[in-house]
């Protein structure tokens, strides 16, 4: 009878492990490159004007995983702002003169650190709050972001004031540089995304977990 019991609790434990060391359900991945856009704004009316960076290194803190926590949080970009595109060269050149090049670092740094969901609600887009640190002119902020996520594409949405990062003087440079077209207002806040492509592999279902 006592030998019986061991057998049994040997049999339970080796099962046990052998689930543990087993992977289940679907394993996320990022395919695609990390697209980081902007939005200025000029005039008393708040005129938006948008572009990208045509040169972003992205370091992803893992390949695939479980859950958007363990693909995104850690993973971090370099953004050359010298590749400022807005469609406009010669407004590009003056952007990348009069306001990068006013700052301490031609490059902007940013990190993500934090990601959480908000309550699923059946039918509608996965969204949640991810949160960004990001380095520009010597100055590190945390800033909040509004994520969303459908059809395999992962993009967050927030803003920034440039004088907290201590760059009254690139926004001076750049509001001379076009006060006329400006008509003498640059506003200091800016819109900021990014968005990559995220799928689900190893299986043939979307994804659940945030």
């Amino acid at each position: 009878m006592k030998n019986t019991i061991i057998s049994a609790l040997m049999v339970l434990i080796l099962v046990s492990g052998a689930n543990a060391s087993q992977k289940s359900g679907c394993e996320l991945a990022q395919v695609g490159a990390v697209e980081v856009s902007w939005t200025g704004y000029k005039t008393e009316k708040k005129v938006g004007v948008g572009g990208v960076f045509d040169s972003v290194t992205y370091t992803p803190v893992a390949k695939s995983g479980e859950n958007f926590r363990s693909i995104l949080v850690g993973s971090s970009v370099v953004i050359d702002t010298s590749s400022v595109n807005s469609k406009n060269e010669g407004r590009d050149e003056k952007l990348a003169k009069f306001f990068f090049g006013m700052m301490s670092d031609k490059n902007i740094k940013a990190k993500i650190v934090d990601i959480k969901a908000d309550k699923r609600v059946k039918n509608a887009l996965r969204t949640g709050k991810v949160d960004v640190e990001i380095e520009m002119n010597g100055v590190k902020k945390v800033v909040p972001m509004k994520y969303s996520f459908s059809d395999n594409i992962f993009e967050a949405k927030g803003s920034i004031d440039i004088l907290d990062f201590s760059a009254g003087d690139a926004l001076s440079s750049i509001n001379k540089a076009c006060f006329d077209l400006h008509e003498g207002k640059t506003w200091s806040e800016a819109g900021i995304a990014f968005k990559t492509k995220i799928e689900a592999i190893l299986c043939n279902v979307e994804p659940l977990k945030e």
